[in-house]
């Protein structure tokens, strides 16, 4: 009964002992010492580190992030509380996402601040977080991140969100609520040695139940469980106020119990220097068997000594950078990444001489890569036809981007080095000119003496009439002439008449007025030479007016040259619809549209008297009716009548 209720006890410390050596050492007391330290004992830890435990003392938190779509940036995925063990964060297909992580204070542990870190060991929440990203291009498995814990902080999880439909899976181990319940101290022969175990473990006994009272530390525990384990209104009625034991009883204690040295830490590193530490626990002065720290003085443990171990060179190794782009958008294309033969020392990496990884197979540097098949440009439609009628112009046509499913894409996706001419110039001949003219202005601009008369004159390109024209030359016809609606009644003094009309009725023109020199006698005005009126300023007799635009109006050229010189021909000019700024216009009135034919030269051909040209015979007419002209001796026996006849265009054929 007396060794169950030592058992009993030190399975208790097992946990909080294993609790405070590195994860490795636990792993040692696992298979080798076994975790109650019992010579003879099969006593190992689970997995939430309790020794002898069923595994029931612990959940394991599993899930999967997946979000369709999100912001490119930080998103934070999970919250790591504090006390996890057993992290592992893991992306399941490997994409251009990152994943990172924060302590609780906000500052980046692994890939902050917009900076991706390379693989490798880090330190955060009391624990080794170690960062792994695969380098190959072949593989598909996803960045993680692992830690043993477990941790004194909570962290936090983000994924830098670059790519669609990230998925990332998370697993963890948490305690339980109420981790431990205190088995029953027997009420037996042994309970002065068990009150005695339990006033060295700081344990409450009542009513034959053992209760954890607060440690020398001031940290609070119900029933094994720390109450910051607790929700906190959960941790609120729980905890219980207890009485320490008297000073001088609790200095009269911790003189039984001494600090022992009890070897070393882990190395922290495998090769290239690390650091261990010496360990000490607390144990009983006399049976030197291992105690709570909490009975020693913890003024009097010794400080840890930092000594170095493992100094050892840690062996060459690749370090493989990532794969840039493919050096083509389409088509075959290479791509490179930087390979450099790395070498751990003193927790630092240095690059060395490559011969220092001539052991290891060195990894590929150049590769090659196909983004997709290239697209090509097709010609959708012929050449239009040339912009204008003559001279110089362009056509174009339709050019398309095409991919290699058929689909038309943006020019972007084809060469354009390589993209046929879609427009070009072309020469449709040379242009005629001539000049185009209006009717004569109705009125005069003078009801009375000289006035003029106005007309619109512009030399234009002729792009219809088939018949030679002149061309526009040098000589412009007249804009103006001269009008006389006859003499005007004599008035008086420098005295102004009304202006007169505008010499157009719309457009620009010009207007008169008379001006005369008047003389006053008795009743009666007088006109006197306009020397008598030098003195004064005499008033202007003409002016510019403007009454209105015209709007399109019907332009023609001069009339061509007739077709025949005589019996009727037909002669042609061209017309045209003008606005006032003698651009083509169709506002015209189609029914005032002046002919761009007519017919001339009516009159009868004048034959030229040919001396040499006579009827040698009295009967020429028959010759001319049976069609004998064809025929070299009769034109020339008959050559008036034969002539005659060619000339009223009588059929000579038989």
């Amino acid at each position: 009964m007396k060794t169950n209720g030592i058992c009993i006890t030190l399975s208790f410390l097992c946990y909080y002992v294993c609790e405070s050596l590195p994860q490795n050492n636990i792993q040692h007391l696992k298979e080798d010492v076994v975790c109650d330290d019992l010579q003879g004992s099969k006593t190992l830890m689970d997995r939430c580190g309790v020794c002898g435990g069923d595994n029931s003392a612990c959940e394991t938190i599993t899930g999967t992030f997946k979000r369709s779509i999100l912001s490119v940036g930080y998103h934070k995925i999970l919250e790591i509380p504090k006390g996890a063990t057993k992290i592992n964060i893991t992306e399941m297909v490997k994409s251009k996402n990152y994943l990172a992580l924060r302590n609780h204070h906000g500052e980046p542990v692994i890939n902050g601040n917009w900076a991706i870190d390379r693989p490798g060991i880090f330190t955060a929440a009391g624990t080794t977080v170690t960062y792994r990203r695969p380098n190959e291009i072949s593989t598909k498995a996803g960045e993680s991140i692992i830690a043993e814990g477990p941790t004194n902080e909570v962290l936090d999880v983000y994924v830098i969100y670059q790519q669609p439909h990230p998925s990332v899976h998370y697993e963890y181990i948490l305690p339980r609520d109420n981790v431990f319940s205190i088995q029953p101290i027997p009420n037996s022969d042994i309970q002065p040695l068990g009150e005695a175990l339990s006033s060295q473990l700081g344990v409450y006994t009542e009513n034959g139940q053992g209760y954890i009272l607060p440690d020398v530390n001031g940290e609070n525990f119900v029933n094994g469980v720390h109450t910051n384990q607790f929700p906190p209104e959960q941790a609120a009625s729980t905890t219980e106020t207890y009485e320490l034991y008297p000073l001088e009883e609790r200095r009269e204690r911790q003189t039984a119990y001494n600090w022992k040295h009890a070897g070393m830490t882990e190395c922290s590193a495998t090769c290239g220097k690390g650091s261990h530490f010496l360990i000490f626990i607390c144990v009983e002065r006399i049976t030197h068997e291992q105690v709570s720290e909490n009975l020693c003085d913890v003024a009097m443990r010794p400080t840890p000594k930092e000594e170095t171990c493992n100094s050892q060179p840690c062996p060459a190794f690749w370090d493989v950078g990532e794969w840039s782009e493919c050096s083509k958008t389409c088509g075959p294309g290479i791509q490179h990444r930087q390979v450099l033969c790395r070498q751990a020392y003193s927790n630092q990496t240095t690059t060395v001489h490559l011969h220092r990884c001539h052991h290891l197979e060195t990894p590929e540097t150049t590769s090659t890569c196909q983004l997709k098949i290239c697209s090509e440009w097709q010609i959708h439609t012929d050449w239009t036809s040339c912009s204008v009628p003559c001279g110089v112009g362009q056509r174009t046509r339709d050019i398309k981007c095409v991919d290699n499913l058929g689909d038309v894409v943006d020019d972007e996706e084809c060469n354009l080095n390589l993209k046929p001419e879609d427009s070009e110039n072309c020469d449709a001949g040379p242009c005629a000119r001539s000049w185009f003219l209006t009717d004569w202005s109705e009125r005069c601009s003078a009801k009375c003496g000289n006035g003029t008369q106005t007309r619109g004159v512009v030399c234009l390109m002729n792009h219809i009439s088939s018949l030679p024209l002149e061309g526009c030359g040098n000589e412009k016809p007249m804009e103006s002439m001269p009008c006389n609606l006859g003499l005007c009644n004599e008035k008086v003094e420098w005295f102004t008449g009304p202006w007169d009309q505008c010499s157009t009725e719309c457009g620009n023109g010009t207007k008169s007025r008379s001006v005369v020199c008047l003389k006053r006698s008795n009743s009666s005005l007088v006109v006197v030479e306009p020397s008598e009126c030098s003195r004064l300023e005499k008033p202007a007799t003409e002016n510019n007016c403007y009454l209105k635009k015209c709007g399109a109006k019907w332009f023609t050229t001069e009339w061509s040259a007739c077709s025949k010189p005589c019996e009727g021909g037909y002669r042609v000019r061209e017309v045209r619809c003008l606005a006032d700024d003698m651009t083509q216009s169709g506002s015209c009135d189609p029914f005032l549209m002046p002919e761009d034919r007519e017919e001339c030269n009516f009159h009868q051909c004048i034959p030229e008297i040919d001396e040499n040209c006579r009827d040698m015979y009295f009967n020429c007419n028959v010759v001319v009716q049976a069609r004998l002209c064809i025929y070299s001796y009769y034109k020339t026996a008959c050559c008036a009548s034969c002539t005659k006849a060619i000339r009223r265009g009588v059929s000579l054929r038989r």
